[in-house]
């Protein structure tokens, strides 16, 4: 009648299968993944090393402003242009980039139009934040505005 309780001991052999199946999901997934991993690599690495440019380069269509943000400097008299660039063509880097700006009034008269040329070079593909310093800051603009008109294709 006052038997001692037994006391249950774990199996160590559940404990054990699943630890072996825990280990081979987790070698299976890590095989799938390196062996999907060699294949993207393999897929990538002929169409890249062979895209060779076609036709001409044309830098006013492959060189696209994303974005631009004027302000003036302290005095109010130059402004500074931080510019976004990006090199849409996949085969030509360009470099030696002229650009055009341009300056409008209220009432659409043409105030003033200042040209440069930007330092940086740009690689196929690369986009870059570029910051241009323009001589002067014609009073009374409304509208102002930033175009590529050429560059060295190299």
């Amino acid at each position: 009648m006052f038997e001692a309780p037994q006391k249950a001991e774990p199996s160590v052999s559940k404990g054990l299968w699943f630890g072996i199946v825990v280990l081979v999901v987790l070698g299976a997934a890590g095989g799938y993944f390196f062996m999907r991993s060699k294949d993207a690599a393999v897929r990538q690495t002929p169409a890249s090393a062979v895209a060779a440019p076609k036709g001409d380069a044309d830098p006013v269509r492959d060189l696209k402003i994303q974005r631009t943000t004027m302000d003036k400097n302290r005095n109010g008299t130059s402004s500074v242009w931080i510019v976004t660039i990006e090199n849409k063509s996949a085969g030509y880097g360009y470099s030696k980039i002229q650009y055009e700006t341009t300056y409008v009034g209220a009432d659409g008269q043409l105030l003033m139009t200042n040209k440069g040329t930007l330092p940086d070079a740009f690689g196929p593909g690369e986009q870059k934040n570029c910051t241009v310093n323009d001589p002067l800051y014609p009073a009374g603009t409304a509208r102002y505005m930033m175009k590529i008109t050429a560059a060295t294709a190299q």
